[in-house]
């Protein structure tokens, strides 16, 4: 079982100890970016800020879709009455002309 006067949980130990240094090694590179990517953002004081404006901004988007549809609205209504007048007009004209 031994193989270069190496007993096989020695070889195992090692090996496992060399994939945690390996995992441990990576963890610390993702901590790096991530505190780097935390440090470009400014942190979580303007991540908050930011959080309110979108909050802010969605707010006030919804409030300009209701005044869109209120504006639909009266547009549809202008466009109905403008289009009884000319028919009125065109029927007066017509009518005129008998």
């Amino acid at each position: 079982m031994e193989s270069n006067g190496e007993r096989p949980e020695f070889r195992a130990l090692e090996e496992l100890e060399e994939a945690v240094r390996q995992v441990s090694e990576e963890l610390a590179g993702w901590r790096k970016r991530a505190h780097r990517a935390e440090g470009s953002a400014g942190g979580d004081g303007d991540i908050v800020s930011a959080h309110e404006r979108v909050v802010e901004l969605e707010s006030e988007n919804e409030n300009l879709r209701h005044l869109i549809q209120q504006a639909r609205t009266r547009v549809t209504g202008l466009l109905t009455r403008l289009r009884f007048l000319e028919e009125q007009t065109a029927t007066a004209i017509q009518g005129g002309r008998r």
